[in-house]
């Protein structure tokens, strides 16, 4: 497993990622895009393709801290927002999240973060609407994939020119775009509580994942083949039950048929009437 390469060409990914945010919005009659800036990797990564390819005056970068969230994301977020010259907004959620923890004090880490993560939803899109621009995701393939993601959170966009990138690669892509190195160097947070880290929580680093998910997703490898390519079998499990658990996740609700066209099956776009 030691040889699989998952070594990408920086310059055509990123020809390709702001030709892709470019033409998604300006298609859907839009010019500007809003975009939650973390403090962490992949949200600058996708602030500043977008700055690249709408100009940094036609983005807005949002800073959504919680009472607890680590200073130092609000700073590493601070150097994309002046490196890429995009506007930018700081807005404390701590007392539209605060006001339902409240309500039940045996509350779990879980739920606290899922909360925080849709109260950012909720600013980003308010604030689509306030400056006229459709909201840029932040996901990569890896945490896709894996469901390591907050359904209606910090999965909601209306477009996302990381999620085919698996979490190496946006580190590869990244360095080519010059985000600072104090950011594609520290490990990988949500930032929902002190000391919180994203490879603890999984229980297995991104490197090794990322060249599982390729075998299983890219290469179409059973998990069986997986095995005798390297991969421990109780990994393996783990990352394919993730996987099927959390398919939900990656497609809109699935709409009962009871007509003969139907939004999502058989009516999928404007096509239908020769546009």
């Amino acid at each position: 497993m030691s040889n699989i390469d998952l070594t990408i060409n920086p310059e055509l990914a990123r020809k390709i990622l702001t030709g892709f945010i470019k033409s998604e919005i300006t298609r859907s009659g839009f010019s500007r895009a809003v975009v939650n800036l973390s403090g962490g990797l992949d949200s600058a990564l996708s602030c500043a393709l977008a700055a690249e390819a709408l100009g940094g005056e036609n983005v807005l970068a949002l800073r959504l801290p919680y009472r607890t969230s680590s200073p130092e994301s609000l700073e590493h977020a601070q150097l994309v927002i002046e490196q890429f010259k995009v506007q930018s907004e700081t807005i404390e959620i701590t007392g539209m999240v605060d006001a339902l923890i409240s309500s039940d004090p045996e509350m779990s880490k879980t739920r606290k973060g899922n909360i925080m993560a849709r109260a950012r939803m909720i600013v980003l899109y308010d604030k689509t609407e306030a400056f006229k621009g459709l909201a840029v995701g932040t996901g990569n393939k890896t945490e896709i994939l894996l469901g390591y993601t907050t359904l209606w959170g910090d999965s909601a966009s209306a477009l996302n020119p990381i999620g085919d990138l698996y979490k190496g690669q946006v580190r590869q892509l990244s360095r080519a775009l010059g985000i600072p190195a104090v950011i594609i160097d520290k490990a990988p947070s949500a930032d929902l509580w002190a000391g919180q880290t994203d490879e603890n929580e999984l229980g297995f680093t991104y490197d090794e994942v990322d060249k599982l998910l390729y075998l299983l997703v890219d290469q179409r490898y059973s998990p069986e083949e997986c095995v005798e390519a390297g991969f421990e079998a109780a990994f393996v499990e783990q990352v394919v039950t993730r996987i099927r658990r959390n398919q939900f996740k990656r497609m809109l609700p699935p709409i009962a048929k009871v007509s003969n066209r139907t939004v999502g099956y058989d009516f999928l776009y404007l096509r239908d009437w020769g546009t």
